[in-house]
């Protein structure tokens, strides 16, 4: 078995990227995959099974980012409130200082391929956020539904916000950030 070369699995993993979004995954093949990225196609097999494998892998690669940004400066002496808070400003920074990881993800998840992608294999890596409605609940904080529900009109909103942005070209200014965050809060609250 040949060693693991990480600079080719890097351009591998770029290539892929920055293909689905400018091609779609339909289009994108691991024929031009490998052309991106400077290697052969048998290469990319060293790595990888097939391109939903490929594709799945770097879903998986790109959620792990996200996921270690969002979480990033939270402690747990920190209340709910502010567990939200440093939680969707994180989010919101991941998006729009990772543009193309963030369209990769919108293209993967509007697709109809990978839905148990979506929710099986990424769940642990998000348990921080799962946890911190459970506690808002228990807490009597935000109203005692799903946390799905508690996500789609807190959480959601931000990315399709922070995605209009993206689309323009420009940031979410702090101001806007905060009357978001304050109307996300107010939407789940109790």
């Amino acid at each position: 078995m040949r060693p693991r070369d990480d600079n080719k699995v890097e351009a591998i993993f770029d290539a892929t990227i920055e293909l689905v979004n400018g091609m779609g995954f339909a289009e994108t093949s691991i024929s031009k995959i490998a052309k991106r990225a400077n290697v052969s196609s048998a290469t990319i097999y060293i790595y990888h099974e097939n391109k939903e494998d490929l594709l799945y892998k770097t879903y998986l690669k790109i959620k792990g980012k996200m996921s270690e940004n969002m979480f990033q400066g939270i402690e747990d002496s920190q209340s709910v409130k502010e567990h939200f808070d440093a939680i969707l400003r994180n989010y919101v920074d991941f998006i729009q200082t990772n543009k193309e990881y963030f369209l990769f993800l919108e293209q993967i998840m509007n697709s109809p391929l990978p839905q148990k992608w979506c929710m099986e294999d990424t769940a642990s890596q998000f348990m921080p956020v799962f946890n911190m409605f459970e506690n808002g609940k228990k807490q009597g904080l935000f109203k005692q539904e799903n946390v799905d529900l508690l996500i789609a009109h807190s959480i959601l909103p931000l990315a399709e916000l922070a995605k209009g942005h993206l689309k323009k070209g420009t940031i979410i200014e702090k101001h806007q950030l905060d009357a978001s965050i304050k109307m996300s809060w107010d939407a789940i609250k109790a």
